[in-house]
């Protein structure tokens, strides 16, 4: 058996180009890791001419984990239940007003550039997490294997330039960024702003699970007002 195929493989190379990124992160502040990762590995297959089943054979061990990790989320909101529970109204309109537009606006874009419904499906749940993004997409028409690729996207850029972008905009409110963060780019956004704040982080994991919920209610009777 080859060596890129033990599973070991794709464990260790993710470990350790992750933690060289980090590392870096460290000296540089503009690298983001997780991006950085996916591009140097994606190109290290590309050059050695590594199979990417080979590589899934360990990478599938770490996508398992991914589980608990955004179960993990779910400390600093019950840490910050009761400061949740007081600002409920605004937290929850905020939620629902971004699903909403989120939704309309991805459609609405997509139809004005001359893209199929199929492409718009494709692309309107992006911001909710990649499993129910993808069932979504599926039920409704879209291509789900790309809807995961652009949720992941989304992710990666809300994580990488939203909290910047929105203070840029005068937003330094912890409420409104993580509810911003949340509602757009899920788990991959949480995790950023949770390493500045903690409540910035409770109120992003808790928009992120809403807006799952909401992005499945409310594709419903988009789709039924569509047909």
């Amino acid at each position: 058996m080859s060596i890129t195929a033990n599973p070991l493989f794709g464990i260790s190379i993710t470990v350790i180009v992750y933690a060289v990124m980090i590392s870096l992160q460290k000296r540089y502040k503009r690298v983001h890791p997780l991006f950085m990762t996916s591009i140097v590995i994606i190109l290290l297959l590309m050059s050695l001419h590594i199979p990417v089943e080979n590589y899934q054979q360990g990478g599938s061990w770490l996508t398992f984990i991914l589980g608990p990790a955004t179960i993990a989320l779910g400390v600093p909101i019950y840490k910050h239940a009761d400061q949740i529970r007081r600002s409920w109204k605004s937290i929850l309109s905020g939620i629902t007003v971004g699903a909403v537009c989120g939704l309309l606006s991805t459609g609405a874009i997509v139809l004005l550039m001359g893209g199929t419904s199929e492409m718009a499906w494709t692309l309107m749940p992006k911001s909710a997490t990649t499993p129910i993004s993808m069932e979504v997409s599926r039920m409704y028409g879209g291509y789900p294997e790309l809807t995961a690729v652009l949720t992941v996207l989304t992710g990666l850029m809300g994580s990488m330039m939203g909290p910047s972008l929105l203070r840029l905009c005068g937003i330094t409110d912890e409420t409104a960024i993580g509810v911003a963060i949340g509602t757009t780019s899920h788990g991959i956004g949480t995790a950023r702003v949770l390493k500045d704040s903690e409540w910035m982080g409770a109120v992003s994991g808790f928009s992120m699970g809403l807006t799952g919920i909401w992005v499945s209610v409310f594709a419903m009777p988009l789709a039924w007002l569509w047909n």
